[in-house]
């Protein structure tokens, strides 16, 4: 972890007034490590992301103990993270309030995991303004990346079945792709890890399923 204190603050001024998203996400206080984990872990998982604590979520600033946010943020990622994900806090002090600015970078080792209430570990994938549990397809294409594995494609009936599809409907499931191409559900899963992995199609996942769509 390394740490900035800063007084000149439209930086971080800009941040609030964009809202939270994919990439920025507000906390008013930090109240469990290991919860803020998975946001830390998500962010690395992803393309990296910002924690401003001391902030709520209409975007006014509430401030916070800097010492106690600091402890809970340094044990979060260097304890509740696997791998630890070095962080970068900047301390803001605004209208007499304290924010602390966390970086958390995209990170070389992926996935990412979180350790939960109950010590198991979990990755999580940022989708919008929302930290989401990483479904196993998009496990397998994080380690893909990390190990800068190669995916060579080669395109039998299923792979083409499966594309023509998807040239006349806008997405589809795990489910319905095993069933379209009648094979089993680890065959089906295997393709769309190999399709995802090299580019072919795109992976979204929401509170509820996960679908697929091409790239």
């Amino acid at each position: 972890m390394s740490f900035h204190k800063n007084i000149s603050f439209p930086h971080v001024m800009q941040l609030i007034s964009r809202g939270e998203g994919e990439q920025l996400d507000f906390k008013k206080t930090i109240s469990s490590a290991n919860k803020i984990a998975k946001t830390m872990a998500a962010f690395a998982n992803h393309k990296g992301g910002t924690l401003l604590v001391g902030v709520n979520d209409n975007k006014t600033i509430s401030g916070v103990k800097s010492e106690d946010e600091k402890y809970m943020l340094d044990l979060a990622a260097s304890f509740y993270c696997k791998p630890e994900i070095k962080i970068t806090l900047v301390e803001w002090e605004i209208g007499g309030k304290t924010v602390i600015e966390c970086i958390i970078p995209e990170g070389n080792n992926k996935p990412y995991y979180a350790k939960d209430e109950d010590g198991k570990w979990w990755a999580h994938i940022r989708v919008a303004d929302k930290t989401l549990l990483a479904s196993k397809i998009v496990l397998d294409v994080l380690k893909r990346q990390t190990n800068n594995t190669n995916t060579f494609i080669a395109y039998s009936k299923h792979e083409q079945g499966l594309l023509q599809y998807l040239n006349t409907n806008n997405k589809i499931t795990l489910k319905e792709v095993s069933k379209l191409l009648n094979i089993g559900r680890w065959r089906a899963q295997k393709m769309l890890i190999n399709l995802v992995s090299a580019g072919i199609l795109r992976s979204h996942t929401t509170e509820k399923t996960e679908f697929f769509t091409l790239s």
